[in-house]
């Protein structure tokens, strides 16, 4: 959520120097006209960067999220406007905006009191924060004070569950917790301590269940619980907004997963009796879609159309172009365009789509026949096909004739090669990211075609074959690489058999 906007908050005359202040009020924090404690700084587990350096004893005005001023000077002329004093004219600095609900270090806590009868409460001579320092306190007699003290150097309110309500329900009747209810709509982020009658345990658990961080007894009150009491409510509205923050976080990886997921292609290829496979391994750190991608479809005459691609990169934006490149070959190929005209296509879309003229993107098509024993080949700068076959060695399908990656070249052409597929064969596509891991002593060199066809006919001597092939190949490229692969990973496999 983001932070409130600060406004500049005004500084009454009586805190500037530029007049008399009024007398300080008593009330249930100690004689006022003695109650300012002095400055002082250092951290505390309770918010933001701190305001004021002084124990504020009295009622002060000002408008909403405007934190009091680093600077002690104007702060001790304050502290003696307050008392009674004589201050010195002094000007308003700005004030920075640090909302408690951030986590930053406080020089001190500061507590804003709202009651109406702040003479009815016991006294309550010092307190203190966890380091010992004093939590100075501000005191408001309604809401509409407490709203021009509600500054983002406020880290926690007591409130009088006792306090007139703003207004009266919509059906006319009275609502206990009116007050409270306005002021967490008021201070989302501030932890409230619910201030209620002793004995009255009901209405302060309702309190809590409604929003306050605890409830606290009028005539029970003393400084060391209530030093204890702003401790723990800060704490705690702390840590439920970490913890809201991770479900969030959570939630949205989780949504992310769910979108990515759904990206995946999920083959077309009912009533071919071809069997599909692939492995997908994106580079990019807990993702589940990268720069890498592949799709497979039967078109109503028989022909499965196969395709493989990577686009330069491997952040979200090119994982998004992948996407939209894929989709964008599937729905050529279902209109029926293939090969060179295919190609040109989908460089125009990919012109338009990218969003620097540098990004590019390798391709390798193949459109295997209905009888599935040859297939038409094209290639935009990406590496060639691995087909294996009984009774021979797996290798290579040409790569002669290998046209340029799109996005490189206006106007360029891609030419289609015939292959020669056979009664039963396994056809590997992959990107480079198979053949571009670090292997070797010392990982100096790219294990490189040559190296993944030794590795691949290994394995197919092993009787490895489909899923579990890929599965092979990618996790020993992996372990050659000694851990993870940096680029990403997409490889597909076709099989026949008769």
């Amino acid at each position: 959520m983001p932070a409130p906007i600060p406004r500049q908050r005004a500084i009454p005359a009586a805190e500037s120097g530029q007049a008399p202040a009024e007398p300080a009020i008593g009330g249930p924090f100690g004689d006022r006209s003695g109650g300012i404690t002095g400055d002082s700084s250092g951290d505390s587990p309770g918010g933001s960067a701190g305001g004021s350096s002084t124990t504020v004893s009295g009622p002060a005005s000002g408008d909403v999220d405007a934190p009091r001023p680093q600077d002690t000077t104007d702060d001790e002329k304050a502290d003696g406007a307050e008392t009674g004093a004589k201050a010195e004219p002094a000007e308003a600095a700005p004030r920075p905006a640090h909302s408690p609900a951030h986590g930053a270090p406080v020089g001190h806590l500061t507590l804003l009191m709202i009651e109406d009868d702040p003479g009815g409460s016991p006294v309550v001579p010092e307190l203190l924060d966890p380091t010992g320092k004093p939590i100075r306190v501000r005191t408001a007699r309604n809401l509409t004070e407490a709203e021009r003290l509600l500054t983002d150097d406020v880290h926690c309110i007591l409130l009088d569950l006792a306090l007139p309500a703003p207004a009266r329900a919509a059906d006319g009747t009275d609502d206990e917790l009116a007050v409270l209810k306005h002021v967490l709509r008021l201070a989302p982020h501030h932890a409230v301590l619910a201030l209620t009658a002793s004995g009255d345990t009901e209405r302060g658990a309702e309190a809590v269940r409604v929003g306050a961080q605890d409830y606290l007894f009028r005539d029970e009150l003393d400084g060391r619980l209530l030093s204890r009491a702003i401790r723990y409510a800060v704490e705690r509205k702390r840590s439920d907004r970490a913890e809201r923050k991770l479900t969030e976080s959570k939630l949205r990886a989780q949504e992310n997963a769910r979108l990515e997921r759904g990206l995946l292609p999920t083959p077309l290829l009912e009533g071919s009796p071809l069997r599909f496979a692939a492995r997908y391994r994106p580079g990019r750190s807990r993702a589940l879609l990268g720069g890498d991608f592949y799709d497979t479809v039967r078109t109503p005459d028989g022909t499965v159309h196969a395709m493989i691609g990577d686009v330069c990169g491997h952040g979200p934006d090119e994982a998004a172009l992948g996407v939209e490149l894929r989709i964008a070959w599937r729905a050529l190929t279902l209109a029926g365009l293939c090969g060179d005209q295919l190609l040109g296509t989908l460089q125009q879309v990919l012109e338009h789509e990218r969003s620097d003229d540098e990004i590019f993107a390798t391709l390798c098509t193949v459109d295997i026949a209905p009888d599935g024993r040859r297939a038409g080949l094209c290639l935009a700068g990406h590496p060639s096909p691995l087909l294996a076959c009984p009774g021979r060695p797996a290798e290579l399908l040409p790569f002669d004739n290998n046209g340029p990656a799109l996005g490189l070249l206006p106007g360029a052409r891609w030419p289609r090669m015939q292959v020669e597929l056979g009664a039963e064969w396994s056809l590997m596509l992959y990107t480079d990211g198979l053949i571009e891991g670090r292997v070797g002593e010392g990982r100096r060199e790219r294990l490189g075609q040559e190296g993944m066809v030794a590795m691949v006919r290994r394995q197919l001597a092993e009787g490895l074959r489909g899923e579990e092939l890929l599965r092979a190949a990618v996790n020993e490229v992996r372990d050659l690489n000694g851990g993870e692969l940096t680029d990403d990973v997409a490889v597909l496999m076709l099989d026949r058999t008769p």
